[in-house]
């Protein structure tokens, strides 16, 4: 099983990825709560060279408090990252796949929720 949603970008820039994957985010209810410029952290304390590479921290709040109300430590696998990297040829967006990553938690009514943010994440990752 993938455990992320995928999409290649071949004729576009790292800023402009990043600009319709926000703007896609948004238009399907998520909101970024974190923010992990990770290509600028590793030169800063590793003092290494890597392709650009971000963590967006995504977050539904209606889905997040629905699993909140159901599976109340649940908020330790939130928010629903996703990523932007350089890649050889474009930009790559991938998206944490929330039912993979709910596997662990063995509770149907919260795998239900998993699979309607799995539906909105896809969507907004169709939409970039």
């Amino acid at each position: 099983m993938s455990y992320t949603i995928n999409r290649m970008f071949n004729d576009s820039s790292f800023d402009d990825i990043d600009a319709r994957t926000r703007s896609a985010l948004a238009d399907h209810g998520f909101g970024i709560l974190t923010e992990i410029d990770v290509k600028t952290t590793m030169k800063k304390k590793l003092d290494v060279e890597m392709p650009s590479y971000r963590i967006l921290g995504a977050c539904n709040p209606k889905m997040a408090y629905s699993a909140i109300g159901i599976e109340p430590r649940v908020g330790a696998m939130l928010p629903c990252n996703v990523i932007l990297r350089e890649a050889e040829g474009g930009v790559e967006v991938s998206a944490v796949d929330p039912v993979a990553s709910m596997q662990a938690i063995e509770n149907a009514e919260l795998t239900a929720i998993a699979g309607e943010v799995r539906d909105l994440l896809t969507k907004a990752v169709e939409a970039i």
